[in-house]
């Protein structure tokens, strides 16, 4: 219960800190123009990681219904389902190893 507690404080307080409407305007013209500096370096890595993390889910969202499409349409039970996801994780992790290794 305890835990819970703790959970929702630490929730609400990150909450009030992002939407609180002086609380980023305040950090923003409280920067010296070196802290900007600093901060556009990482918000441009920040947005360079977040591009590559989009085109790697783009690249592996393609290749897991690459490999749907070779099993079939996939089934309708769920015992089926299981197993035929069973089946196109396997084959991903062996096509990403395969990859790994060249």
């Amino acid at each position: 219960m305890f835990e819970v507690i703790l959970l929702v404080i630490v929730m609400f307080v990150m909450a009030t800190c992002a939407f609180f409407p002086l609380g980023y305007s305040m950090a923003y013209f409280s920067k010296s123009p070196q802290q900007s500096t600093a901060a556009n370096q990482v918000e441009w890595t920040a947005d360079y990681e977040l591009r590559i993390l989009e085109e790697s889910n783009r690249l592996l969202t393609h290749l897991i219904s690459e490999i749907e499409a070779s099993f079939g349409p996939r089934p309708s039970d769920s015992v089926l389902r299981r197993h035929y996801d069973t089946l196109v994780a396997a084959e991903l992790e062996n096509r990403l190893a395969a990859t790994m290794a060249e």
